[in-house]
């Protein structure tokens, strides 16, 4: 079952990338919760080898393209988001005091954190794009014009998966005249 949500998770975050016009420091959330992965309710099971199984399928695809990982925790730390040190003084991010524990941030960002340089917590992010395994709202912690990205995976083990770029935001009116790759 690890080898299959490794594959799921791999090739979603493939599409992701053919999707969104992300750009070097750009910052990818991933919210994630392994209880859904296992098809169990959320927050009842939660599994450090699923965590650490999609940390080490994500992050090195993430790193390298230049771009920056966070993992959204879970409701019990507000959905604080784990990230490297150095995202937080290039975007100018609010750093928190909390690290993530098994049922207290999860073990997806408990594996993130464990697998960054400089790991710190943040209280939210602005991300290009994103992935929600599991339905764990990461909306929030995307940038305000999301765009759903439709990827031939639509589960993750036993997850919902929700993926998601971004865009800037459309101004003016019938006069204005707007960049299509920006779309």
């Amino acid at each position: 079952m690890i080898e299959q949500i490794k594959k799921e998770a791999k090739i979603a975050l493939e599409e992701l990338f053919e999707a969104a016009s992300l750009e070097k420091d750009d910052i990818v959330v991933i919210g994630c919760s392994s209880s859904e992965v296992l098809g169990k309710k959320v927050g009842t099971y939660s599994s450090l080898e699923v965590g650490r199984a999609l940390v080490d399928t994500l992050y090195p695809m993430i790193k390298e393209k230049g771009l920056y990982m966070a993992a959204q925790c879970c409701e019990h730390l507000n959905r604080s988001v784990i990230i490297e040190k150095r995202a937080v003084r290039l975007w100018g991010l609010e750093r928190v005091n909390v690290k993530p524990q098994l049922h207290a941030g999860g073990a997806f960002a408990m594996s993130l954190w464990d697998t960054l340089e400089e790991p710190v917590a943040v209280e939210k992010v602005q991300a290009a794009a994103g992935m929600d395994i599991g339905s764990v709202l990461i909306g929030m912690q995307l940038r305000p014009v999301a765009v759903p990205v439709r990827t031939s995976v639509s589960m993750i083990g036993g997850a919902r998966l929700t993926v998601a770029r971004t865009r800037p935001r459309f101004v003016g009116g019938e006069r204005a005249l707007y960049v299509d790759e920006l779309r």
